[in-house]
C-alpha cells in the first residue's frame, strides 16, 4: 500500500473519523478547519446500525459509552404534559434501535473523542480555509486563507451540506444538489426543571408543529422545535440576524401550549441558540480527479432521518477502505468507494411525503391520531419484536471488510 499526502477540509465527526483512520493506517493527514479551535459543541446526536458497528472497529466503543447521554427512551405528551405513549430504547445488542438510540452523544463529546484519537497523528490547521484548489494526473495543490499553498496527493473536502469543494467539481450543467423538504429546525439549551428525566418528549402542535425536550447533564437540557412549511420565502430565515431568527421561532410558537413559555424564555438568553432548513443533499458526483467528497457535502440524509452521523462513520469507512486498496490508482478507489456506498445511501435518503406528514401532524386529529398508533405499538410489543427479529444493519446491509483496517477491530462485547 502506498503511503500517501492527504488534505481534509472539515473538521467535524467526518473529517475526524476520515483522519483516524488513514493516519492509523500510515497516511501523512492534515485537517484544516475554518473555526479558530476545535468546535466541540453542537446538539445530541446518535449513533445508529452500521454506525455501531464502525465505532466498534475503530476500537473507541469504551470511550463512547463513557461520554453517553443516557436517554431511557422518547414519550409522545399532549398538552398538559401527560404521556400518551413511550417507546423506550432498545439496550438488548441486537435489531435496531428506535427513536432513542442506545448511542446518544453529544456532537461536541463525539468530536471531542475523535481529535483526541488523532492529535498525534494528524496535523490540524484551525483558523483558515481553503480559497481554491488546481490539480492535475499527479497532485492537488491547494490554496489557503492565510496565502500559503500545499501540494498534496488527494483532496477531501468534509465541508458539510454547503461544500464549497462539492460546487467545485460539479458539472457545469449539474442539476441543484439541494432538495429542500420544507421543514425547519432550532435548538438551544435550556436550564433543566424538576420533572426532566432521562425520557425525552415530543409535543405535536397543530400547524404541522412540534416540540422536543430533552436533558443531556443535570445543569442543561435542549429545547428542539420544528416545523413544515414549503414556502420558498422562508429559506432566508437561518441566515438573518439572530434576534430576527428568535423573534421568527418566538411568533411561531407563541400560541402552543405545554412548557412553550419556559422554553422561549431560555431561548433569549442561550448562547447555543442554532437554526436550519433541513435539507437533503443529492449529486451524481462523488469525485472528480484526486479530489472526493465525504457525508454531507455528498449526500446528507437531513437529521429527520436520524442517520446523518451513523452516515458520516460509514462513509469515512468504506471511503479509507477503498484508499487503501486502491492506494495506487486513486480514481478507482474513489469509483469503487461509491459503488459500495451509494446503496447505503440510497437506502437512508428515502424520505416519501407520507413520513412527512406523519412526522409533521398538520391538526388536532392527526395527532391524536398519531398518539393512538404510537401507543397502538407500544402495546403491541412492536418495538420488542423488532429487536429480535429485524436486523440491526439499515437494510440489511453488512459492513464491507477491509484487511488493512482489521488491526483496529475491538472485540465484540
Amino acid at each position: 500500500m502506498k503511503s500517501l499526502n492527504i488534505l481534509i477540509c472539515g473538521g467535524g465527526c467526518a473529517g475526524l473519523s476520515l483522519a483516524f483512520w488513514l493516519a492509523r493506517t500510515g497516511h501523512r493527514v492534515t485537517v484544516v478547519e475554518r473555526f479558530p479551535a476545535l468546535r466541540a459543541t453542537g446538539a445530541q446526536i446518535d449513533i445508529r446500525e452500521q454506525g455501531i458497528n464502525v465505532i466498534k472497529r475503530m476500537g473507541l466503543m469504551e470511550t463512547i459509552r463513557s461520554r453517553r447521554v443516557i436517554e431511557a427512551g422518547m414519550s409522545f405528551v399532549n398538552e398538559q404534559g401527560t404521556a400518551k405513549a413511550t417507546i423506550m430504547v432498545n439496550t438488548s445488542g441486537k435489531g435496531p434501535q428506535t427513536m432513542t438510540s442506545e448511542y446518544e452523544i453529544m456532537r461536541g463529546d463525539l468530536v471531542s473523542i475523535l481529535y483526541k484519537a488523532t492529535q498525534d497523528s494528524v496535523e490540524y490547521m484551525f483558523g483558515k480555509t481553503v480559497e481554491h484548489f488546481e490539480q492535475d494526473d499527479h497532485s492537488v495543490t491547494v490554496y489557503f486563507s492565510d496565502g500559503m499553498t500545499g501540494s498534496y496527493d488527494m483532496f477531501v473536502g468534509a465541508d458539510g451540506q454547503g461544500s464549497r469543494i462539492r460546487a467545485a467539481i460539479q458539472p457545469v450543467d449539474a442539476p441543484d444538489p439541494v432538495r429542500h423538504l420544507g421543514t425547519y429546525l432550532a435548538y438551544w439549551y435550556v436550564p433543566p426543571i424538576s420533572t426532566d428525566d432521562q425520557l425525552g418528549r415530543f409535543y405535536h402542535i397543530p400547524g404541522s408543529r412540534f416540540i422536543m425536550s430533552r436533558t443531556h447533564s443535570p445543569t442543561e437540557g435542549q429545547a428542539n422545535f420544528g416545523f413544515r412549511d414549503a414556502s420558498e420565502d422562508l429559506r432566508s430565515m437561518p441566515k438573518a440576524p439572530l434576534d430576527t431568527q428568535k423573534q421568527f421561532w418566538t411568533q411561531k410558537f407563541q400560541d402552543a401550549g405545554w412548557q412553550t413559555d419556559r422554553f422561549i424564555e431560555g431561548m433569549q438568553t442561550t448562547d447555543n441558540f442554532y437554526c436550519q432548513e433541513v435539507v437533503q443533499i443529492h449529486t451524481n458526483t462523488w469525485s472528480k480527479g484526486r479530489v472526493v467528497l465525504l457525508a454531507d457535502a455528498a449526500h446528507c440524509p437531513s437529521p429527520l432521518t436520524a442517520m446523518g452521523t451513523t452516515s458520516a462513520l460509514v462513509g469515512a469507512y468504506v471511503l479509507a477502505g477503498e484508499i487503501n486498496r486502491n492506494s495506487d490508482d486513486l480514481p478507482q478507489a474513489f469509483a469503487s468507494y461509491e459503488r459500495v456506498l451509494r446503496p447505503f445511501v440510497n437506502d437512508i435518503q428515502t424520505l416519501k411525503p407520507w413520513m412527512l406528514r406523519l412526522m409533521f401532524p398538520e391538526s388536532s386529529i392527526a395527532i391524536k391520531l398519531l398518539h393512538f398508533f404510537a401507543a397502538l405499538l407500544v402495546f403491541l410489543r412492536i418495538p420488542d419484536l423488532a429487536a429480535r427479529f429485524v436486523p440491526e444493519e439499515r437494510g440489511g446491509r453488512q459492513l464491507p471488510e477491509y484487511a488493512s483496517l482489521q488491526y483496529n477491530i475491538e472485540a465484540m462485547t
